[in-house]
């Protein structure tokens, strides 16, 4: 608007500085003149001097014949006053203030330093839980928030200065914070699966979704910007109706649970347990084979005399042509003699068998197989090369070609070694006669 410029005026002046302490927004008036008492409380004589410090604005509000017209000075500022360009017929006017020429503004200062701390308090408020939606629990919220004005021409538009009341803004920052606060926590349970009964215990969570929440809401309803929000404590009514009745529901629920983990746990167990023994009980049978079949063979031999001893009470091998007998039954004649074969071939079996293996004598002829010897892999130019017995290994160590870094595996190795580590090859090079002592 070029009010200001750097040089010094005589006459009457004025001083427009904030020599306030602690503020938010302050309003000027020039001296001698008392709020809402007389017209030069916005009165501005040319000449003055406008002082503002680093970390202030000074908003002018004037009339304009089109409207209300603002300047914005950010500090810091120190420059004098002029009023040759301001819409003002300062002739007639200044007369009436002793040769200064006065033109009406009000002059506002913003602190944009001053980082305000408001403490809140929500109320008790009910909360559900999702998965018991029949008990609310009491909840209280208290901390504090801190903000500051960084965006003052968004301020001033959402902000009327004339009346501007820190307390009463701070109560609007209050009553807003309590809203975002409760409608958060409110849907914790459900947004962020946290069971009402441990919402004591999850404030950082809580204090991170308030505090995102929080600043984009503020900035948009209030054109400040949140520092920081930090809850102090989240208190639920223990003593409630609601809280005793939802500890008793999720206790039997945590009981019944952990039950059902028992069991399952113990069940778990005794299949493991089962299947182990059976496992070991196959292996067992595995190792003397030749005993089980004995004894499955003797099984349905008793098996088999049990029944045919059976068949005489149950008249199945009687011809009875008499008025009293039950008359000649060849089903059950025939059942008993195909038992009987089955018993006999098995019985035969059996006995077979054992004889078998009591009167089996090597012949005077026979050869015994020869005597297992160990055969290794060896690596030769980076490839797997063998099995080689011992004597074939005995002869690559005479010629070079084995020696003890040589890597060596064979079956029941778990990974490639070196020859020289292996004790069943150490004779081998120790025998080996160095090329070096031949030549000597």
């Amino acid at each position: 608007m070029g009010l200001f410029k750097k040089n010094s005026n005589g006459g009457i002046m004025d001083i427009i500085r904030c020599d306030e302490t602690s503020y938010l927004v302050w309003k000027w008036h020039p001296n001698g003149s008392q709020a809402g008492k007389n017209n030069r409380e916005n009165a501005i004589r040319w000449g003055s001097v406008l002082r503002i410090k680093d970390g202030e604005v000074a908003v002018f509000v004037y009339n304009q014949p089109n409207g209300i017209a603002q300047d914005f000075i950010e500090g810091p500022f120190d420059q004098i006053l002029q009023t040759n360009n301001l819409p003002v017929l300062a002739n007639i006017i200044g007369k009436m203030y002793d040769g200064g020429t006065p033109f009406q503004a009000e002059v506002y200062f913003i602190n944009l330093a001053r980082i305000i701390q408001v403490k809140f308090g929500v109320p008790f408020f009910d909360v559900f839980d999702p998965r018991f939606e029949d008990f609310g629990i009491p909840v209280a919220v208290r901390g504090t928030i801190s903000f500051q004005i960084k965006d003052y021409r968004e301020f001033v538009k959402l902000h009327r200065l004339s009346n501007f009341s820190l307390e009463d803004f701070q109560g609007q920052i209050r009553d807003a914070v309590a809203r975002y606060i409760k409608d958060t926590v409110a849907n914790a349970p459900a947004v962020n699966n946290i069971p009402v009964v441990q919402l004591e215990t999850k404030i950082a969570q809580i204090n991170d979704a308030i505090e995102y929440d929080i600043c984009a809401r503020l900035s948009e309803s209030f054109g400040v910007i949140v520092h920081g929000v930090d809850i102090g404590a989240i208190e639920l009514d223990k003593s409630s109706e609601g809280y005793h009745r939802l500890m008793v529901v999720t206790r039997d629920v945590a009981e019944t649970k952990v039950e059902a983990e028992t069991a399952d746990y113990v069940e778990r167990l005794r299949i493991q347990r089962e299947e182990g023994q059976y496992a070991l009980h196959k292996q067992t049978q595995s190792a003397n084979i030749g005993a089980y079949q004995i004894e499955k063979q003797a099984e349905v031999g008793i098996a088999g005399a049990e029944a045919l001893g059976k068949m005489g009470s149950n008249d199945a091998g009687n011809v009875n042509l008499g008025g009293d007998g039950v008359g000649f039954n060849p089903a059950a004649m025939m059942a008993g003699m195909a038992l009987g074969g089955a018993v006999g071939q098995n019985i035969a079996g059996t006995m077979n068998g054992m004889l078998s293996g009591i009167n089996q004598q090597p012949s005077p002829g026979a050869v015994p197989p020869p005597v297992p010897t160990a055969a290794y892999h060896v690596v030769i130019n980076g490839q797997a090369a063998g099995p080689f017995d011992m004597t074939t290994l005995t002869q690559m160590a005479a010629e070079g070609r084995l020696n003890a870094d040589s890597l060596v595996w064979k079956a029941g190795m778990s990974q490639w070694e070196k020859a020289g580590a292996m004790d069943d090859l150490k004779a081998i090079f120790a025998n080996a006669a160095s090329p070096i002592l031949q030549n000597e």
